[in-house]
């Protein structure tokens, strides 16, 4: 009966975008369906020697690395993105001739515009998986009717409106959190989202709760089904009784006492930002977790000793412990929908892309943590001491503000988890997808 309900997945090849498909994929397994999942070669030996392992019974099929490593992407991220366009869709076809039995539905990431033809080619439903905010895909979506800054090259608006003037659904998203875009891979991006209405359905890692207004404004705009499925994080897992160091110290630290920092697997601040961040930390005196990918050494030279530096650590398990009392973040959504899972307050470092966006609704409309983009100075840069009075302020649970927000964030946290289970809203909207396009019957 698996082998009969079959859906291949296909994710775009980072991090960020595969974590949140295997999540879904763990999910369709858990109900008896068979998982094809199609990455590189050079993805396969990565998620080999992931924390932690995949299931063993999701199904791995390989093409050639035809892209650039992962390794140094973040060196040229629109040449990335332009030959993940262009060079996967020829090895990914191929493989389909191979699949017996021939899958009930595609799910493609809404990165892979090409996945959208080659289904339809072959008269397969496909559904494109967005793992980034529903309020960030409806901005692609209706790119057209945002404003221009007067110099893309570099934008700076003379008044900051607000996204919702010219996007109704899009809620406490400013113009100058959108203008970025226009220095990265848009054209791209808006390819990607235009495509995705030629799919099926739309499946969002979202939580219907988080982003009501979005989701159904775009029920309307895309006039076939949207399902949200999340959080997309690991919820179905209990924390996983580990023993590292970090876990140890962790467990010697008092509740709600430590700042857990990470920036991200993928692009990092500049050199003179990261100084400023360390050094803000150190003046502090907060305890802190950072998780600092190279050169650790250095961080923790910055730092001083009133925390640890660790190359890599389970982030959900380091979110769920009860000495971690706020995050210091990138904010890339699958960390935002962490964050919220966890009921942990958030200081908003957003660098790129969608992040921008996610730390302006976590600051402004879902009111979990403070967004230190806004305190930058004319230079783009935060300085140390307005890091230092950041973190004191949200570490102190003794304000009646920084109450107030973890407040918020223990509420969010009770909400995505009831999303979750059986009968919430993502709950009930898996089981929907699941009906209308794995146990469909033909006609």
């Amino acid at each position: 009966m698996a082998e009969s309900r079959h859906v291949v997945a296909i994710p775009f090849p980072g991090r960020g975008h595969i974590n949140p498909m295997m999540v879904l994929c763990r999910q369709l397994i858990a109900c008896g369906i068979h998982i094809t999942f199609v990455v590189t070669e050079e993805w396969r030996g990565l998620i080999n020697s992931a924390h932690p392992l995949p299931p063993p019974e999701l199904n791995f099929m390989t093409i050639p690395n035809c892209i650039p490593s992962e390794h140094g992407r973040g060196k040229d991220h629109k040449g990335f993105v332009k030959a993940v366009y262009t060079k996967m869709a020829e090895p990914v076809e191929k493989l389909f001739d191979q699949l017996e039995p021939v899958p009930q539905v595609i799910i493609a990431d809404s990165y892979l515009p090409w996945a959208v033809e080659v289904a339809n080619r072959r008269g397969i439903p496909i559904c494109s998986l967005f793992t980034m905010s529903a309020a960030f895909f409806s901005v692609l979506l209706h790119f057209k009717r945002v404003p221009p800054p007067k110099t893309p090259q570099s934008p700076v608006r003379e008044k900051d409106e607000l996204v919702e003037k010219y996007i109704p659904s899009v809620r406490s998203i400013k113009l100058s959190d959108v203008d970025p875009l226009y220095v990265a891979s848009l054209e791209l991006a808006l390819q990607a989202a235009s495509t995705a209405r030629k799919a099926q359905c739309m499946l969002f890692t979202s939580f219907y709760e988080l982003e009501s207004c979005v989701i159904d404004s775009l029920r309307k705009d895309l006039n076939y089904p949207v399902y949200t499925i999340g959080p997309s994080v690991p919820h179905m897992f209990p924390p996983k009784a580990e023993s590292s160091d970090h876990l140890t110290w962790l467990d010697s630290q008092s509740k709600n006492s430590v700042l857990y920092i990470s920036l991200g697997s993928f692009l990092s601040v500049s050199q003179s930002q990261f100084e400023e961040i360390a050094m803000g930390i150190h003046a502090s005196k907060v305890k802190f977790l950072w998780v600092a990918r190279e050169n650790l050494s250095l961080v923790q030279e910055y730092c001083g000793d009133d925390g640890l530096v660790v190359p890599w650590c389970d982030q959900l398990n380091v979110l769920r412990h009860p000495s971690v009392g706020g995050f210091l973040t990138h904010c890339g959504f699958n960390s935002t929908l962490e964050t919220l899972f966890t009921g942990v307050p958030v200081l908003a470092l957003p660098i790129f892309w969608d992040q921008i966006s996610n730390g302006r609704l976590l600051a402004d409309e879902w009111s979990t943590g403070w967004n230190l983009r806004d305190i930058r100075g004319n230079n783009g840069t935060l300085n140390r001491e307005e890091i230092k009075l950041a973190v004191m302020k949200l570490m102190d649970l003794e304000r009646t503000e920084a109450k107030e927000i973890k407040e918020r964030a223990l509420n969010w946290s009770r909400t995505s988890k009831l999303a979750v289970k059986e009968g919430g809203s993502s709950f009930v909207s898996l089981k929907n997808f699941i009906s209308d396009f794995i146990d469909r019957v033909e006609c």
